[in-house]
């Protein structure tokens, strides 16, 4: 048994543990965490070794779950704000549903799985299960596993499976419409008057029910023209940004860079030819994650 064999497993593992953690750093962690115990502990003799990695897994995440605090999106925490409302204090980076970039968590060969389960709004829903729940319904919906499967994983019955996968569905909010592949014209669109500030184009690529949030801050938008008031009162504070592409979470994002610093990755969430949402992690630690640079020439886009 060789480091590839492990290796192989990587994503799915990622992608399972930042469901189940809502961080991208901390479904990391948990996936070394999990080779090194796998290194130490796997015989042949037990089975295959994807089932004793989701079994190992599985158990670090519970005990990194333990605690009755849960990460979230601010539209979990708190009502829409008012535009000229404050922002208030910000929030520490483990309340925060965290992004993860979609080379680490999805394997474009693999269709079983797709982009919508690892969304920011179902990660965020997700939390709302308790942690067992939430280990059955990701194995049982997302990864397809079977009743006898992961009975046999989580060490119960098959009967206690089907009940916890029951009361999760009941429990589990309704996720957010899955958006279809981006028009790449639109996010062209939507690059080019982000970086001239131009906010009568950029709200005319929303949806009119659009939400916009900004962790680590709890304060966050719903409506067109809530998000139209707030930019145009905002005196242009990140005129002359440039964007960055990258994915994140199944869906499009750009690194955002102010002066030619890193400033802010920016994710939306895109759905029937418009943008529904977007949110911006104002963390410039984020960007080795990403593979972003950490600088960027501060020059304005001239096409319209």
């Amino acid at each position: 048994m060789g480091a590839a064999d492990f290796e192989r497993h990587r994503i799915e593992l990622t992608g399972y543990c930042y469901r189940m953690l809502g961080s991208g750093f901390e479904a990391e962690d948990a996936v070394q965490e999990t080779f090194v115990r796998a290194w130490r502990t796997y015989d042949p003799v037990r089975g295959p070794l994807r089932p004793w990695l989701f079994h190992l897994a599985t158990n670090i995440c519970l005990d990194m779950l333990r605690g009755p605090q849960r990460r979230a999106r601010a539209m979990d925490l708190v009502p829409d704000a008012i535009p000229g409302a404050d922002l208030g204090a910000p929030l520490p980076p483990d309340r925060w549903i965290q992004p993860i970039p979609d080379s680490r968590a999805l394997d474009p060969a693999d269709l079983s799985v797709t982009r919508e389960t690892i969304r920011l709004a179902f990660v965020a829903a997700l939390q709302h299960l308790p942690p067992r729940q939430r280990g059955v319904l990701i194995l049982r919906d997302v990864l397809k596993w079977s009743a006898a499967e992961t009975a046999q994983l989580l060490g119960t019955t098959v009967t206690s499976v089907n009940s916890a996968l029951q009361r999760a569905r009941a429990k589990l909010p309704p996720a957010e419409a899955a958006g279809e592949d981006v028009d790449e014209e639109l996010l062209s669109r939507y690059v080019s008057a982000f970086e001239r500030y131009d906010v009568e184009t950029l709200v005319s690529l929303l949806h009119e029910d659009a939400t916009s949030s900004m962790p680590p801050f709890t304060w966050w938008l719903r409506g067109r023209e809530h998000i139209r008031t707030v930019l145009l009162a905002a005196d242009a504070p990140c005129a002359g940004s440039r964007l960055l592409p990258t994915r994140a979470n199944g869906s499009p994002a750009f690194g955002q860079y102010l002066n030619g610093e890193p400033f802010a990755l920016v994710i939306l969430d895109v759905a029937g030819g418009r943008i529904i949402g977007d949110t911006t992690y104002l963390d410039p630690g984020l960007f080795p994650y990403f593979g972003l640079p950490m600088s960027f020439e501060p020059a304005l886009r001239t096409e319209k």
